[in-house]
This record gives C-alpha cells, sequence and structure tokens, in this order.
C-alpha cells in the first residue's frame, strides 16, 4: 500500500495515520524530554503487520476534554533517524488514553517511538517490531504468554523475558509477545483485610471506585472500576517495560470481563444475573488499554470507544446455538469483536478466537446435575460430562434419556438441547475458514483456555483407600470448566483438521496457571487415540495454581495424588503424575519418593496425548516456527511471590524445549522432548 491510498483508507476510519518516509530519515525535531510521570502507564504497540502497527499511551491532563500529543517513530532509540511525525489526539472520553496507526514501514524491522506533549514533556521511549512479509521464509519466533495477577504476585517473568532478549543473537529475538489472556485480574483483594493467600503477600492496587465485594474480593461495576484496575495492573514496573520493549497481540479471557462471566451474565455466590452495561464497559476498558485492531460495534477509528447504550434486562431466551436473544445482551456483546487473525512471514498464521463472549452457559453447571456428584472424588466419571456435553447430538442423535452414575439416576435434562459451544455459530464458521484456507506453514489457534484433557484413573485407585466406590464406567475429568470439556465441539474442529488435510495444525492456551505439552485428538482411550497437531499451554506469569494450592489442603487419603510432603523439603507435585501417569504412580512416588518406580506403573491409556503436565509452573513459552519444524520452549521460573532484585528476573526452575518436525497429513505427529535446564522430573 502506497502513501496516499494508506493516509486516504485512515481518514476513511476516522483513524490517526502516520506515514512513515522509507527513502529518507532526519534527526527529530521535537524540544521532547523525558517525564515519565506524566505518562504514569508508559507506552505500547499491538497487533502489528508487514507495514504498520498501532502505538499507544495515556497521557492525563487536568483540564480540558480533548489534547494533542505529537508522536514519533525513528530507525533508532536516539531519534537521530527519524521516518514519522504526526499529532495524535487524546480524549478525556479515553481515559487520556492515545492511539495511533503508523504505516508506510519496513517489514521485519525494529523502530523505536515516543509521544510528546506541547510542554514538551515525554514519554518514555518504545521499541516496535514490524511482520515479515507472507513471503518471507525465515522462522518467526515469539513468546505466548497469560495470567498476570499483580495483586498476588511478582512478574518477573516479563524481566526474565526482557532480559534473555536482549542478550539473544539476532535469529533468537523474539517477533512478538501474544498474551492469551487475564492481563487483568478483575477481582481484587485489599490487603488490610487479606494480607495473605498462601504463601504470598497481597499487593495493594488501591481501591476500585463503586466496588462490589463478593468473598474476600472485589469487583468492578462500572467503567471507572475497570479502567482502575487496568492501571494499576500496568503500573506494574515489569509489565510496562514489557510493554515498551516487544509488540504485544492480545486477546482477552475471563477475568477481562467476570471471573465466572459469560456473554453478558455475571455470576457470584451461585446467582446468574444480567450485566449488559457491565459487558461494554469491560469491553471499552481493554480497548482503551490494550492497543489492538480489534473491531468495534461504534466504527473504525482509534480516537475513542464510543459505547452503545445498553440496559440491564433479563435474557431469558435464547439461540440454538445457546446465545441470549434480548436485545442489549446481543447489543453489548457486539459492541466489540476481538477475534482475528494475524498473518507473520511465511510460516505463521496465528487465529485468536474469544472463549467467553459466545459461549453457551455451562451445561454440568446446572442444578439438575448436583445429584450426580457425591464430592467424595476430586473428579467427575467422564461419560457423565459427555452426555451433558452433547445435548442431543451425543451419540450421533441418540442421548440416553437419563443420566446413570453409579447407584443414581437423573433424567438427562440436556437430551433435547444442542450441543455445547464455546465459540457460538459466527465465531466457529470464521475459524473453520480461517484454517482451511490458510496457506501459512503452521496454523496456530490462540484458544485462550486450555485445549488438552485433564483426566485421571480413579477406577485404578487400591481398594480401601478411600470408603466410596468409583461411580464411573471409566476414567475421571477434572471438570469442563475450559475447552478441553468441549468435547462436541472440540472434536468437530479437529475432526475438520483431518477431513480437511489442514497441515501444521498447533493450539496454544493460557488460563489453567500450569504447563501442558502433547497432542490435538478428538477423542482419547477407550474411544481411540489418532492426533491431528500438538498443543501446548503456558504457566501463569504470576497467577497461583492448582498445584499451590493443594500444599494448603487439609490431610486426606486422596491428598498423596496432588502433593507430597518431606521433612524438610519443598512440596513435590504429585498431580503431574495422577494427570500424566495415572494415580497409582502417583500413590508410589507419594509413598517412596522413586521417580522410576513411578514411572514403570505408568497406565499407558490414561494420557497418550500428553508429554508434559506441570501443574505449578509459571513463566512464559517461546515458539519458534520454521519450514520444516516448530519448537515450543517452557521457561518456568521459581514461584513469583517476590519482586527478583536482579536484572534476570530471578533463577529458573527449568526450561524445556518441545520440537515436532512437520508431519504428513494422515499421519500422527511427533513430539521431541529436551529438558534444557533444570529438574523436572514429575512433569516428564
Amino acid at each position: 500500500m502506497d502513501r496516499r491510498r494508506f493516509l486516504a483508507s485512515a481518514a476513511s476510519l476516522g483513524i490517526v495515520g502516520v506515514w512513515a518516509t522509507r527513502s529518507a530519515a532526519a534527526p527529530s525535531r521535537i524540544g521532547w524530554r523525558e517525564d515519565r510521570a506524566r505518562y504514569p502507564q508508559g507506552v505500547a504497540s499491538g497487533d502489528p503487520d508487514e507495514h504498520s502497527v498501532v502505538l499507544w499511551t495515556r497521557r492525563p491532563f487536568d483540564t480540558g476534554e480533548r489534547h494533542a500529543l505529537t508522536v514519533e517513530v525513528a530507525r533508532d532509540a536516539d531519534f537521530r533517524r527519524v521516518v514519522a511525525t504526526a499529532r495524535a489526539p487524546v480524549l478525556a472520553a479515553a481515559d487520556w488514553t492515545c492511539r495511533a496507526l503508523v504505516g508506510g514501514l519496513s517489514p521485519a524491522t525494529a523502530y523505536w517511538y515516543r509521544f510528546t506533549d506541547d510542554s514538551g514533556a515525554g514519554s518514555r521511549v518504545g521499541r516496535t517490531i514490524t511482520a515479515p512479509r507472507a513471503t518471507d521464509r525465515r522462522p518467526v519466533r515469539f513468546a505466548f504468554v497469560s495470567c498476570n495477577s499483580v495483586n498476588e504476585g511478582a512478574q518477573n517473568a516479563y524481566r526474565r523475558m526482557i532480559w534473555e532478549d536482549e542478550r539473544a543473537t539476532p535469529d533468537r529475538k523474539l517477533g512478538f509477545v501474544l498474551h492469551l489472556g487475564d492481563f487483568i485480574y478483575e477481582v481484587v483483594e485489599y490487603p488490610e483485610e487479606v494480607p495473605h493467600r498462601y504463601s504470598r503477600t497481597v499487593y495493594d492496587l488501591g481501591h476500585i471506585p463503586e466496588a462490589r465485594k463478593v468473598g474476600n474480593f472485589y469487583v468492578p461495576t462500572n467503567l471507572a472500576g475497570y479502567r482502575h484496575v487496568y492501571r494499576a495492573h500496568i503500573d506494574d514496573p515489569d509489565i510496562q517495560d514489557a510493554r515498551a520493549h516487544f509488540p504485544f497481540v492480545c486477546i482477552g479471557d475471563n477475568h477481562e470481563f467476570s471471573w465466572q462471566g459469560w456473554q453478558s451474565f455475571i455470576k457470584y455466590g451461585g446467582k446468574v444475573e444480567p450485566a449488559q452495561p457491565l459487558r461494554v464497559a469491560a469491553n471499552q476498558a481493554w480497548w482503551e488499554y490494550i492497543p489492538s485492531r480489534v473491531r468495534k460495534s461504534s466504527g473504525p477509528g482509534l480516537e475513542q470507544f464510543g459505547p452503545p447504550a445498553v440496559a440491564s434486562a433479563p435474557i431469558e431466551a435464547f439461540d440454538d446455538d445457546g446465545f441470549g436473544a434480548e436485545t442489549n445482551n446481543r447489543v453489548a456483546v457486539g459492541s466489540m469483536t476481538a477475534y482475528r487473525a494475524l498473518r507473520y512471514g511465511r510460516h505463521v498464521e496465528l487465529i485468536l478466537t474469544d472463549f467467553h463472549s459466545y459461549k453457551m452457559a455451562d451445561p454440568t453447571d446446572r442444578p439438575e446435575a448436583a445429584a450426580l456428584d457425591s464430592g467424595e472424588f476430586p473428579v467427575v466419571p467422564q461419560e457423565w460430562l459427555e452426555i451433558v456435553d452433547g445435548g442431543k447430538a451425543y451419540a450421533g442423535g441418540k442421548p440416553p434419556a437419563t443420566i446413570a452414575i453409579g447407584d443414581k439416576t437423573i433424567p438427562n435434562y440436556r437430551k433435547d438441547e444442542p450441543a455445547y459451544t464455546v465459540l457460538g455459530r459466527e465465531q466457529k464458521a470464521w475459524l473453520k475458514e480461517r484454517l482451511t484456507r490458510s496457506t501459512a506453514t503452521w496454523k496456530i489457534w490462540g484458544a485462550t483456555n486450555g485445549t488438552l484433557d485433564m483426566r485421571t484413573d480413579p477406577q485404578n485407585l487400591p481398594a480401601g483407600l478411600v470408603k466410596a466406590i468409583w461411580p464411573g464406567k471409566g476414567f475421571g475429568t477434572f471438570g469442563g470448566s475450559d475447552f478441553s470439556g468441549a468435547f462436541s465441539e472440540r472434536a468437530e474442529i479437529y475432526d475438520l483438521v483431518r477431513d480437511h488435510k489442514v497441515s501444521g495444525f498447533v493450539t496454544i492456551s493460557g488460563d489453567r496457571h500450569s504447563f501442558w505439552a502433547g497432542y490435538a485428538a478428538p477423542a482419547l482411550p477407550p474411544a481411540g487415540f489418532a492426533p491431528v497437531g500438538i498443543s501446548f499451554i503456558t504457566g501463569s506469569i504470576s497467577a497461583p495454581g492448582l498445584g499451590e494450592a493443594t500444599e494448603y489442603w487439609k490431610e486426606s487419603p486422596l491428598l498423596p495424588l496432588f502433593v507430597r510432603k518431606t521433612a524438610g523439603a519443598a512440596p513435590e507435585h504429585t498431580i503431574n503424575l495422577t494427570i500424566k501417569r495415572g494415580v497409582r504412580s502417583a500413590l508410589e512416588y507419594a509413598a517412596s519418593g522413586d521417580i522410576a518406580k513411578a514411572r514403570a506403573i505408568t497406565n499407558p491409556d490414561v494420557a497418550p496425548h500428553l508429554e508434559f503436565v506441570d501443574m505449578a509452573g509459571h513463566g512464559y513459552a517461546v515458539v519458534s516456527a520454521g519450514p520444516d519444524a516448530i519448537d515450543t520452549e517452557f521457561v518456568c521460573i521459581v514461584r513469583p511471590i517476590t519482586r527478583a532484585t536482579t536484572s534476570d528476573g530471578g533463577p529458573l526452575r527449568y526450561r524445556v524445549s518441545h520440537r515436532a518436525s512437520m508431519w504428513q497429513t494422515g499421519t500422527s505427529p511427533k513430539l521431541e522432548q529436551r529438558v534444557l535446564e533444570g529438574d523436572a522430573k514429575l512433569s516428564v
């Protein structure tokens, strides 16, 4: 695209278009002096393509409703080779956040940028990188992350990421950071009420204006509340430094709206409430603080969000995909459309989906289901979840009239209802089209929360360990709260990959606060096992996970399935063995501490889809995607309870690589695992 077409297009879209001059560069003429206090949330860039990128800052003013900043883009950090300068508006209506779309940039090139107000007070300098051309055959390298809870942890993983990138050779530097959600945690604890959780200090994020208290947490009730939480997270120095050092590509998960929310529903204390204005407020705050190219219903333009007017009204009628037909719900959810795809060179198409805006109400969460769960086991029978998930489509359209689990039988309350969907109709059709039409070597699906089954084999528990008898017919699953519980919809996507011979299919996820590596398969034994791709989940940046929580559980006969505690030693997370190798393996290690003995009694049918599980892992993952192979490296830091005092972000627990050569369609992929640093014996 040439300059005239870019600027005309930008003008027609209501966007501030900044055109870079590739042929000539000159020293800055702006009297910039750095004044970070006037730009308290720093700078950021997002959604780069091969010739443009969105730049962001926040510059609050004490008076007026509209001001302007000068944005400069240069080929060097000293701004001796400035290639673009323009004015960008900053509005009170957008919480004084400012965005500019810069075009005319060279592909796969690093640029530096900064903002300056009319007094000469300037932002810190940021660095961004454009995407390579779609024909560029060089490998693509990026990190993916999720779950930075500033309230309960330190963001040391970002410090490590920056430290390693600054020392990397050019071919090992990161092109961008993909954030797969929970950029904020809208559930905030106040340290004067809850000074500690687990072994963690609760850090002060200030009080949310007009907050609602839910248990020990406070949550936003309006736009001002969400804005407060975003500012409190971005105020963290490591998050701010990472946003200044790398371009980010972001997609939200649940905490950007409401922990147990979906569509325009919130749920607190078991009570479901319509919250259409809150959904709009959450979308607006995300758009204001996350530089991106997402669509909004108010039309194009980067000045402000333009929220639609909606009312809180009962949502009682649903379409065939479980989406609330109530007008305010449709308008609220439609105020922002976040799913999108980005191309990075010849080898990567990044396909991002939204798992909470269009999903159906969780069918396992219905009151009718309570009668089936005795609460005596940490897992529930897999067949129960599969029946409830499948609805009227279960067993080829022949669902049972009742659901029988052990000695309990209830009517099948889902037998006349559609199969569970997380994606929704339109988004799923879009995803299928992107997967089947992509010409990239690797089709990488950013599927915000986990796609890999989380199950075990309670049918193999030793007799007498617990009084109750396992009521299931076979395996038990830890629940259907993420995409791993959407059995039919996940199989629908995976079957499409198989039937259309989609090559190089990869899923990457977050949300579980744990590291996972394995295979994308539509079914597991005894139903069969035929992988169509590979799957990875990254550990949280800082949010505590299930492994950590088990260290504080009360003693019980089943506790050894989760954690091994020995005097004078750190807790060991046997839950990794429970999930990857089965209950007998976990119990053996808990008793003997002998990993060889524990591995020797692995149940091969419990998790043929898994190569790695660490339920207590924090850090990030790095993908290197080339013409013939893809490598995903887990960089696991020590538990981030306090801010690291060293520039490298503190020590590592381990670094583990998972490499797959491109496989032929119709054959199964194979991951090759290498432990590069540290000890991950319970995970491999």
